[in-house]
Formats: C-alpha cells, sequence, structure tokens
C-alpha cells in the first residue's frame, strides 16, 4: 500500500472498530437497565430496537450525505455523534432517556458504513486488502465491545462505563481532523461544475436511483439482502442455541467464579465465551475474503461463500450433536465463513455502483443488509416458536442458497 492507501486504511479501520464496539455493548449494558429502572425487557426492547433500526433505516440518507459533503466530514460527525450519545446515555434518568441516547446513537452510527466504504472504494488501490483490514476492525469491535463493557462493569458503575466508552470515540473525532488521503485517488469521479454530482431535490433523487439501478445492481441488492437474512437470523439465537448444545455436550455450562447475584454473570457462561470465540475467528475470514477480491472477481466469491454458508448451515446441527468438539469446529467454521462474505459483498457492491454515486450504492445495500436482514431475527425466532431447530438451520440454508443461485445469475450475465 502507498502513503494514501495506508491513511485511509487506519481512519477507517478506527472508525469500524468503534461503531461495532457501541453496537455490541448495548445488549451488555441493558442486563443493568433491566434492574436500574425497574422496567421490562419489552419496554426496553422497543427502546433499544429504536436505536438498532435508526441504524440500518439511516443508511440511505446517509449515503446521500457522503455523496455531497464526503466521507472525512461525515466519519468525524459520526465519531463525534457516538461518543456524545454514550455521554448522554451516562445521564439518562429513566428509559426515556435512554431511548433518546440510543437514538442519537443509531442516527449518527448509520452514517459510517456509507462512508467508509465509499471511502475505500474511491480511495484506496490495494481495494481488496482494506476490506480484509476494515473488516478485521469491525470484528475486533464486535468481538471485544461485549467483553470490555463487561469487565468493566464488574468494577464500576454503569454510568461511569457509558462515560468511558464515550472517550475513544471523542478523541478519533478530534484526531480525524489532521488525518491526510486523497478520498478519490483510485477512480475518476465526473464532476458538474467542479461539484459532486448529489440529488437535491426528490425528482433528482428519484433520477439517480434509476440510473444507479441497473440490473445487475439490482441483483446485487437483493443478493446482500438474503445475506442479511441470513447474518442477522443465526447471530441472533444462536448464543442462546450455543448454551443448549453445551450443555447436552458436557453438562452445566454455567461458571461458579462470578456473583451470581451480579446482573452481569449471566454475560459469562461457557456458551458466551464460544460465541466471543466464534466472533473473533471472524477477523480471519474478514481477512481471507479480503484477499479473494485481489485473487478472484468478488462476485465470484460471493458464489462461493454463498454455498459454503449453505453446507455449513445444513451440517452445523449433526455437527453439535456428535459432542463438544464437533460444536466447536461447526461454530468456528460458521464464525469463519459468515465474515468471509463481507469484502466480498462490499467489493461487488463497488463493481456494480457508479463511482460519484457510491455513497448512494452503499446507502441502498446497508439499508438491505440492516434493515431488510433485520427481518431475518423474526423469521428464525417464528420457526423456533413454533417448529424446532433443525428446521431453523434449513430455512438458514433456504437464504444463502437463494443467494448462491441470485450471484450465478449476477456472474451470467455480467
Amino acid at each position: 500500500m502507498d502513503d494514501n492507501d495506508r491513511s485511509i486504511v487506519g481512519f477507517v479501520t478506527v472508525g469500524h472498530a468503534m461503531v461495532h464496539t457501541y453496537e455490541l455493548s448495548i445488549p451488555i449494558l441493558m442486563t443493568i437497565w433491566l434492574l436500574e429502572f425497574s422496567t421490562t425487557a419489552a419496554v426496553l426492547g422497543v427502546s433499544v430496537a429504536i436505536g438498532y433500526g435508526l441504524f440500518g433505516v439511516g443508511a440511505l440518507p446517509a449515503g446521500l450525505l457522503v455523496d455531497r459533503f464526503g466521507s472525512r466530514t461525515l466519519i468525524t460527525a459520526c465519531l463525534a455523534g457516538m461518543g456524545l450519545s454514550f455521554l448522554a446515555l451516562s445521564l439518562a434518568p429513566g428509559v426515556v432517556g435512554v431511548t433518546g441516547a440510543l437514538a442519537l446513537w443509531g442516527a449518527t452510527a448509520s452514517v459510517y458504513h456509507p462512508a467508509g466504504l465509499t471511502l475505500i472504494s474511491n480511495g484506496v488501490e490495494e481495494r481488496g486488502r482494506a476490506f480484509a483490514y476494515h473488516g478485521m476492525a469491525g470484528n475486533v469491535g464486535i468481538a471485544g465491545g461485549p467483553l470490555v463493557t463487561a469487565v468493566l462493569l464488574l468494577r464500576f458503575d454503569w454510568r461511569l462505563v457509558a462515560v468511558v466508552l464515550a472517550v475513544p470515540a471523542l478523541v478519533a473525532a478530534a484526531l480525524s481532523l489532521t488525518a491526510d488521503f486523497d478520498p478519490t485517488a483510485a477512480v475518476e469521479v465526473s464532476h458538474d461544475g467542479g461539484q459532486r454530482r448529489t440529488p437535491t431535490s426528490p425528482a433528482e433523487f428519484v433520477g439517480e436511483t434509476r440510473r444507479l439501478f441497473t440490473f445487475g445492481f439490482l441483483l446485487v441488492f437483493v443478493i446482500v439482502a438474503f445475506n442479511g437474512l441470513y447474518y442477522r437470523g443465526v447471530l441472533t439465537f444462536l448464543p442462546d442455541l450455543l448454551g443448549d448444545f453445551l450443555t447436552a455436550a458436557v453438562g452445566d455450562v454455567r461458571p461458579g467464579f462470578f456473583d451470581p447475584d451480579s446482573p452481569v454473570a449471566e454475560e459469562f457462561d461457557l456458551a458466551q465465551y464460544l460465541y466471543a470465540g466464534l466472533l473473533t475467528v471472524g477477523i480471519g475470514g474478514q481477512y481471507l475474503g479480503g484477499r479473494l477480491t485481489d485473487a478472484i472477481e468478488p462476485d465470484r466469491g460471493l458464489i462461493i461463500m454463498l454455498t459454503a454458508l449453505t453446507v455449513v448451515a445444513l451440517l452445523f446441527l449433526p455437527a453439535a450433536q456428535v459432542g463438544l468438539w464437533g460444536l466447536l469446529i461447526a461454530s468456528f467454521v460458521l464464525g469463519f465463513t459468515i465474515f468471509a462474505m463481507q469484502p466480498l459483498t462490499q467489493a461487488t457492491i463497488a463493481k456494480y455502483s457508479i463511482p460519484e454515486s457510491r455513497g448512494l450504492s452503499f446507502g441502498y445495500t446497508y439499508l438491505a443488509i440492516f434493515g431488510i436482514g433485520a427481518l431475518g431475527a423474526a423469521v428464525v425466532g417464528t420457526v423456533l416458536t413454533y417448529a424446532s431447530v433443525s428446521v431453523m438451520f434449513v430455512v438458514l440454508a433456504g437464504f444463502s442458497t437463494i443467494g448462491g443461485l441470485l450471484a450465478v445469475e449476477l456472474v451470467t450475465r455480467a
């Protein structure tokens, strides 16, 4: 990588790790809020859902803002907004305050993926390697966020923990102002009178959307939506399932070295350790997926990974029923494969989109991944309620199979 590539990669990896650190710290803090505010899981669930919903839905308008104001400005605003939202969270007097703080977090965090991925796509020559490092940083946040938050909660009040969590984002926002790079070094971007070609009215937005949604990009949009259904569906319920599988394999999985009355004790059973390990293994998957984008066309890589996800879904339950080693192997293969998809997905989006409207393209596709994909949790929850675990894995295999068939169509038409 040259100096510009390294500067951009350093900038976006910090932002990506921060976003997912905060995203995954919220479920840990929920265990405290249930006791602190004497509320119900249903009420608190709605409160948290508002923040997560804005995180997904906000990606589309964020994409427009990226094309207008540039990635650097938006990522700096994202970091500052996330830090301020956790400062506000530390002052929340009740559930309403928590809801407002999380809504601020969701709205500001939604900016990151369109901004960061646009910056990599348009500014980095070694795009595949950049997607790999970027994804690895995200997994560090995904795996480390819950662990760091829970460890801090063992010693400190949750309000102080929220303040401590806010500090890195605020420092990163200040340092981002000194970052030096060319955000369009890797592409030729068309200009109209020296201005970015960005929709400024509903009619222009519709026109730009029509221009963006070629048949190829439409296929990509649907593919990533099915990948989002698989991703959110399996990761939402996997911690509970892993607990059941571990109990069947080795008996009681509750550790004895935590105070059973501690509100965070529930987060530290062996199933949670296994889940954290699965997410950590995803760091290696992100690296492999990123390097594959340099070795083969990313849309062909999607076929390989979606096929692998289908095989993993169909074999996970039989492997888990073999015993502890079968469960460990199946879990780590799942974690490796599901995160290896992400760099290939991002590179495919870049391949089938327009450089000057790349923020809008990532806005649409991350609306599909996090917005439509969120339905995966509802689908899987319904299947687990009215059917069985084996049926759930068949449904997941159906998601990846449909995505894989669409990827074959994409490659064939390309």
